[in-house]
């Protein structure tokens, strides 16, 4: 009797507990609801076999309790109960799956009108990369890189020449335009991660990876590495400003271009739309 009141208190508390957590989402900052969305669809479901599952369990430590006399019955399968079990384990995967599928869809396909932006991490920072009055960013290489150009952008490409460099800064954007992100990482595994833009992605090495968001209001939003990626990965942090877009342009017109720096200073401005050798397609 003790354990059955146990376990049907335990789903009350962990229930109340769920539904009166102070540890609740932080205000979403981006376009990315779904994920929010998704997240409770899959709560709901869980939450739903758990109750189900643990109330079940106290039932049964209840109705079959030990009696004088009484003796268990032995029934080694059940094709009735294998069905059912297997049908409504089948409907809880699809519903849990499917609006993510949806959602990643959507993730990772990026609009024609986003403004292409390079994230770059290293062991401990951040740094950034933006385009400059060319629109596009000049291509890049881990050969490129040394103390002069440390986020390794190539010197032949004119078309790089106009890119704004942050170098262990903080990330500008503007409101409401939506933003394709490359992450790339100079060392180890990391993880670009904003909690309330809800968008994140792994970051590894020799590979350049993606996602894309809606910055939806203004404000400034920490930066955190989601991948533990040394002793320093608990100070990895940064931040991201969204400004009005009369703010961002003029917070653009103060940043540093590669062309501005030691390493880009030989470096030819793009006036044509042909790339040379060595630049991005």
């Amino acid at each position: 009797m003790i354990v059955a009141a146990s376990l049907v208190l335990i789903v009350l508390v962990s229930v109340g507990f769920h539904l009166l957590s102070p540890w609740w989402w932080t205000p979403i900052a981006s376009n990315w609801g779904y994920i929010d969305t998704t997240l409770v669809v899959t709560f709901w479901i869980t939450g739903a076999v758990f109750v189900a599952v643990v109330l079940f369990m106290a039932w049964c430590v209840f109705r079959y309790r030990h009696k004088p006399g009484r003796v268990a019955h032995y029934e080694p399968e059940s094709r009735k109960l294998e069905i059912w079990l297997s049908a409504l384990t089948t409907l809880g995967v699809v519903a849990m799956l499917a609006p993510g599928l949806v959602v990643w869809k959507q993730f990772i396909t990026v609009p024609d009108e986003a403004t292409e932006i390079e994230v770059v991490a290293q062991q401990w920072f951040w740094s950034y990369r933006l385009p400059g009055a060319d629109g596009r960013l000049g291509s890049s290489g881990v050969e490129w890189i040394d103390f002069e150009n440390p986020l390794g952008l190539n010197p032949h490409d004119r078309f790089g020449a106009d890119d704004v460099v942050i170098d262990a800064g903080d990330l500008h954007l503007p409101l409401d335009q939506p933003v394709k992100v490359n992450l790339r990482s100079i060392d180890v595994l990391h993880n670009f991660y904003v909690p309330e833009f809800r968008a994140k992605m792994d970051m590894v090495p020799g590979m350049v990876t993606y996602f894309w968001f809606t910055p939806t209001r203004t404000g400034e939003f920490e930066v955190l590495c989601a991948e533990l990626c040394g002793t320093g990965h608990g100070v990895m942090r940064g931040y991201v400003l969204i400004d009005e877009p009369e703010d961002y342009e003029a917070w653009l017109g103060e940043q540093v271009t590669f062309a501005g720096l030691p390493a880009g200073g030989g470096v030819q401005v793009a006036d044509g739309t042909e790339p040379v050798e060595g630049s991005d397609p």
